[in-house]
């Protein structure tokens, strides 16, 4: 009974050896075509994380998520003490209201009032030079007589030159209030109005940033900081995960290169979840080689030189995780049409 099944077995054996000679005749005389899986390459995924803070220095005043909370583009992190800001932009607005008030000083020009008083004092002057040269007149005839001094006479020749000078001064005191301010003080003025504007946007801008708000849909994967402290500008608040894009990080041997290509249909695989694939597609091919990484696995030597790609996940869910070790199948068709 034993010589008998040790001869099936020797003959299953030699049918099996002939039969996959004859499949491979076949193959290779092309009367048959035999399905393959394609390119494998391994990787791992690769989620980008953005470092959240304040554009401001402040006091924390609300941390409204905990670690693993999801959240939307726009919503609400954290905000920090506004007193401060709002003291500020209440200061600003104050300058900017008193350069205001200059500037249409400045663009209005001189009052009716001022106008009418600068005339006035000219009139007034006119009256007092009159005066002035009528009296000299007089005392130029008595001096002749000897009925005054000569001093006397020059008194009166010097009140009259006094008041000819005054009444020139206040002639252009009423031009200029006439003509109104110099163009380059309305310059001026305008300039100056202008850079109070600019500090009550800078106070308004610095009141907004201290809302920190989320840049895009993620998950929260730290909470760095607590309310009540005082952080600077730029510091870490929160690390957020982004849900999209999620690449994948692979690398192929320089044999392999020609058979991929930018824009080629891709399918990912985890270990955890073997029958449910991610759809994908190769967007990035690195154009210079590197050694191969010791987190790679490859059929290659580790001295290899290979190129790193990237694989954008066209369906990504919560179960693709940062450095999660995955596996890229490229269908045959894809491989053959890049060939």
């Amino acid at each position: 009974m034993k010589r008998r099944l040790g001869v099936a077995v020797v003959v299953l054996i030699g049918l099996g050896g002939y039969a996959t000679w004859q499949f491979g005749l076949l193959e290779r005389w092309g009367l048959i075509e035999t399905k393959t899986n394609g390119l494998t390459l391994y990787g791992n995924v690769d989620i980008r994380q953005v470092e959240l803070g304040f554009r401001v220095a402040g006091r924390i005043a609300e941390l409204r998520l905990q670690e693993g909370d999801a959240v939307k583009k726009g919503d609400l992190l954290a905000s920090l003490d506004d007193r401060p800001f709002m003291d500020a932009l209440d200061v600003a607005s104050a300058e900017f209201a008193a350069r205001e008030a200059d500037m249409r000083k400045f663009a209005g020009g001189s009052r009716p009032q001022e106008i009418a008083q600068a005339r006035a004092n000219v009139a007034e002057r006119e009256a007092t030079l009159a005066n002035a040269t009528h009296l000299v007149e007089r005392r130029t005839a008595l001096v002749r007589d000897g009925t005054i001094s000569r001093e006397a006479y020059e008194d009166a020749v010097r009140a009259r030159d006094e008041a000819r000078a005054r009444l020139q001064s206040m002639r252009e005191s009423l031009k200029l209030v006439t003509a109104g301010f110099r163009e380059e003080d309305i310059e001026a003025a305008k300039a100056t109005l202008a850079a109070a504007g600019a500090r009550v946007e800078t106070a308004k801008t610095s009141l907004a940033d201290t809302q920190l708000h989320a840049p895009d849909d993620g998950i929260i994967l730290s909470r760095v900081r607590e309310p009540g402290a005082i952080v600077a500008a730029g510091a870490t608040v929160y690390t957020l995960s982004l849900i999209d894009p999620v690449w994948i990080r692979a690398y192929v041997s320089e044999p392999q290169l020609g058979r991929i290509a930018p824009g080629m249909k891709v399918q990912v695989f985890t270990d955890s979840a073997p029958g449910k694939p991610y759809n994908g597609q190769i967007g990035y091919i690195s154009p210079v080689a590197e050694f191969t990484p010791k987190t790679v696995e490859t059929a290659d030597l580790r001295s290899d030189l290979v190129y790193r790609l990237r694989v954008v996940v066209t369906n990504p869910d919560r179960s693709l995780r940062q450095g999660m070790p995955v596996t890229v199948r490229l269908a045959e068709a894809e491989t053959a049409a890049s060939r």
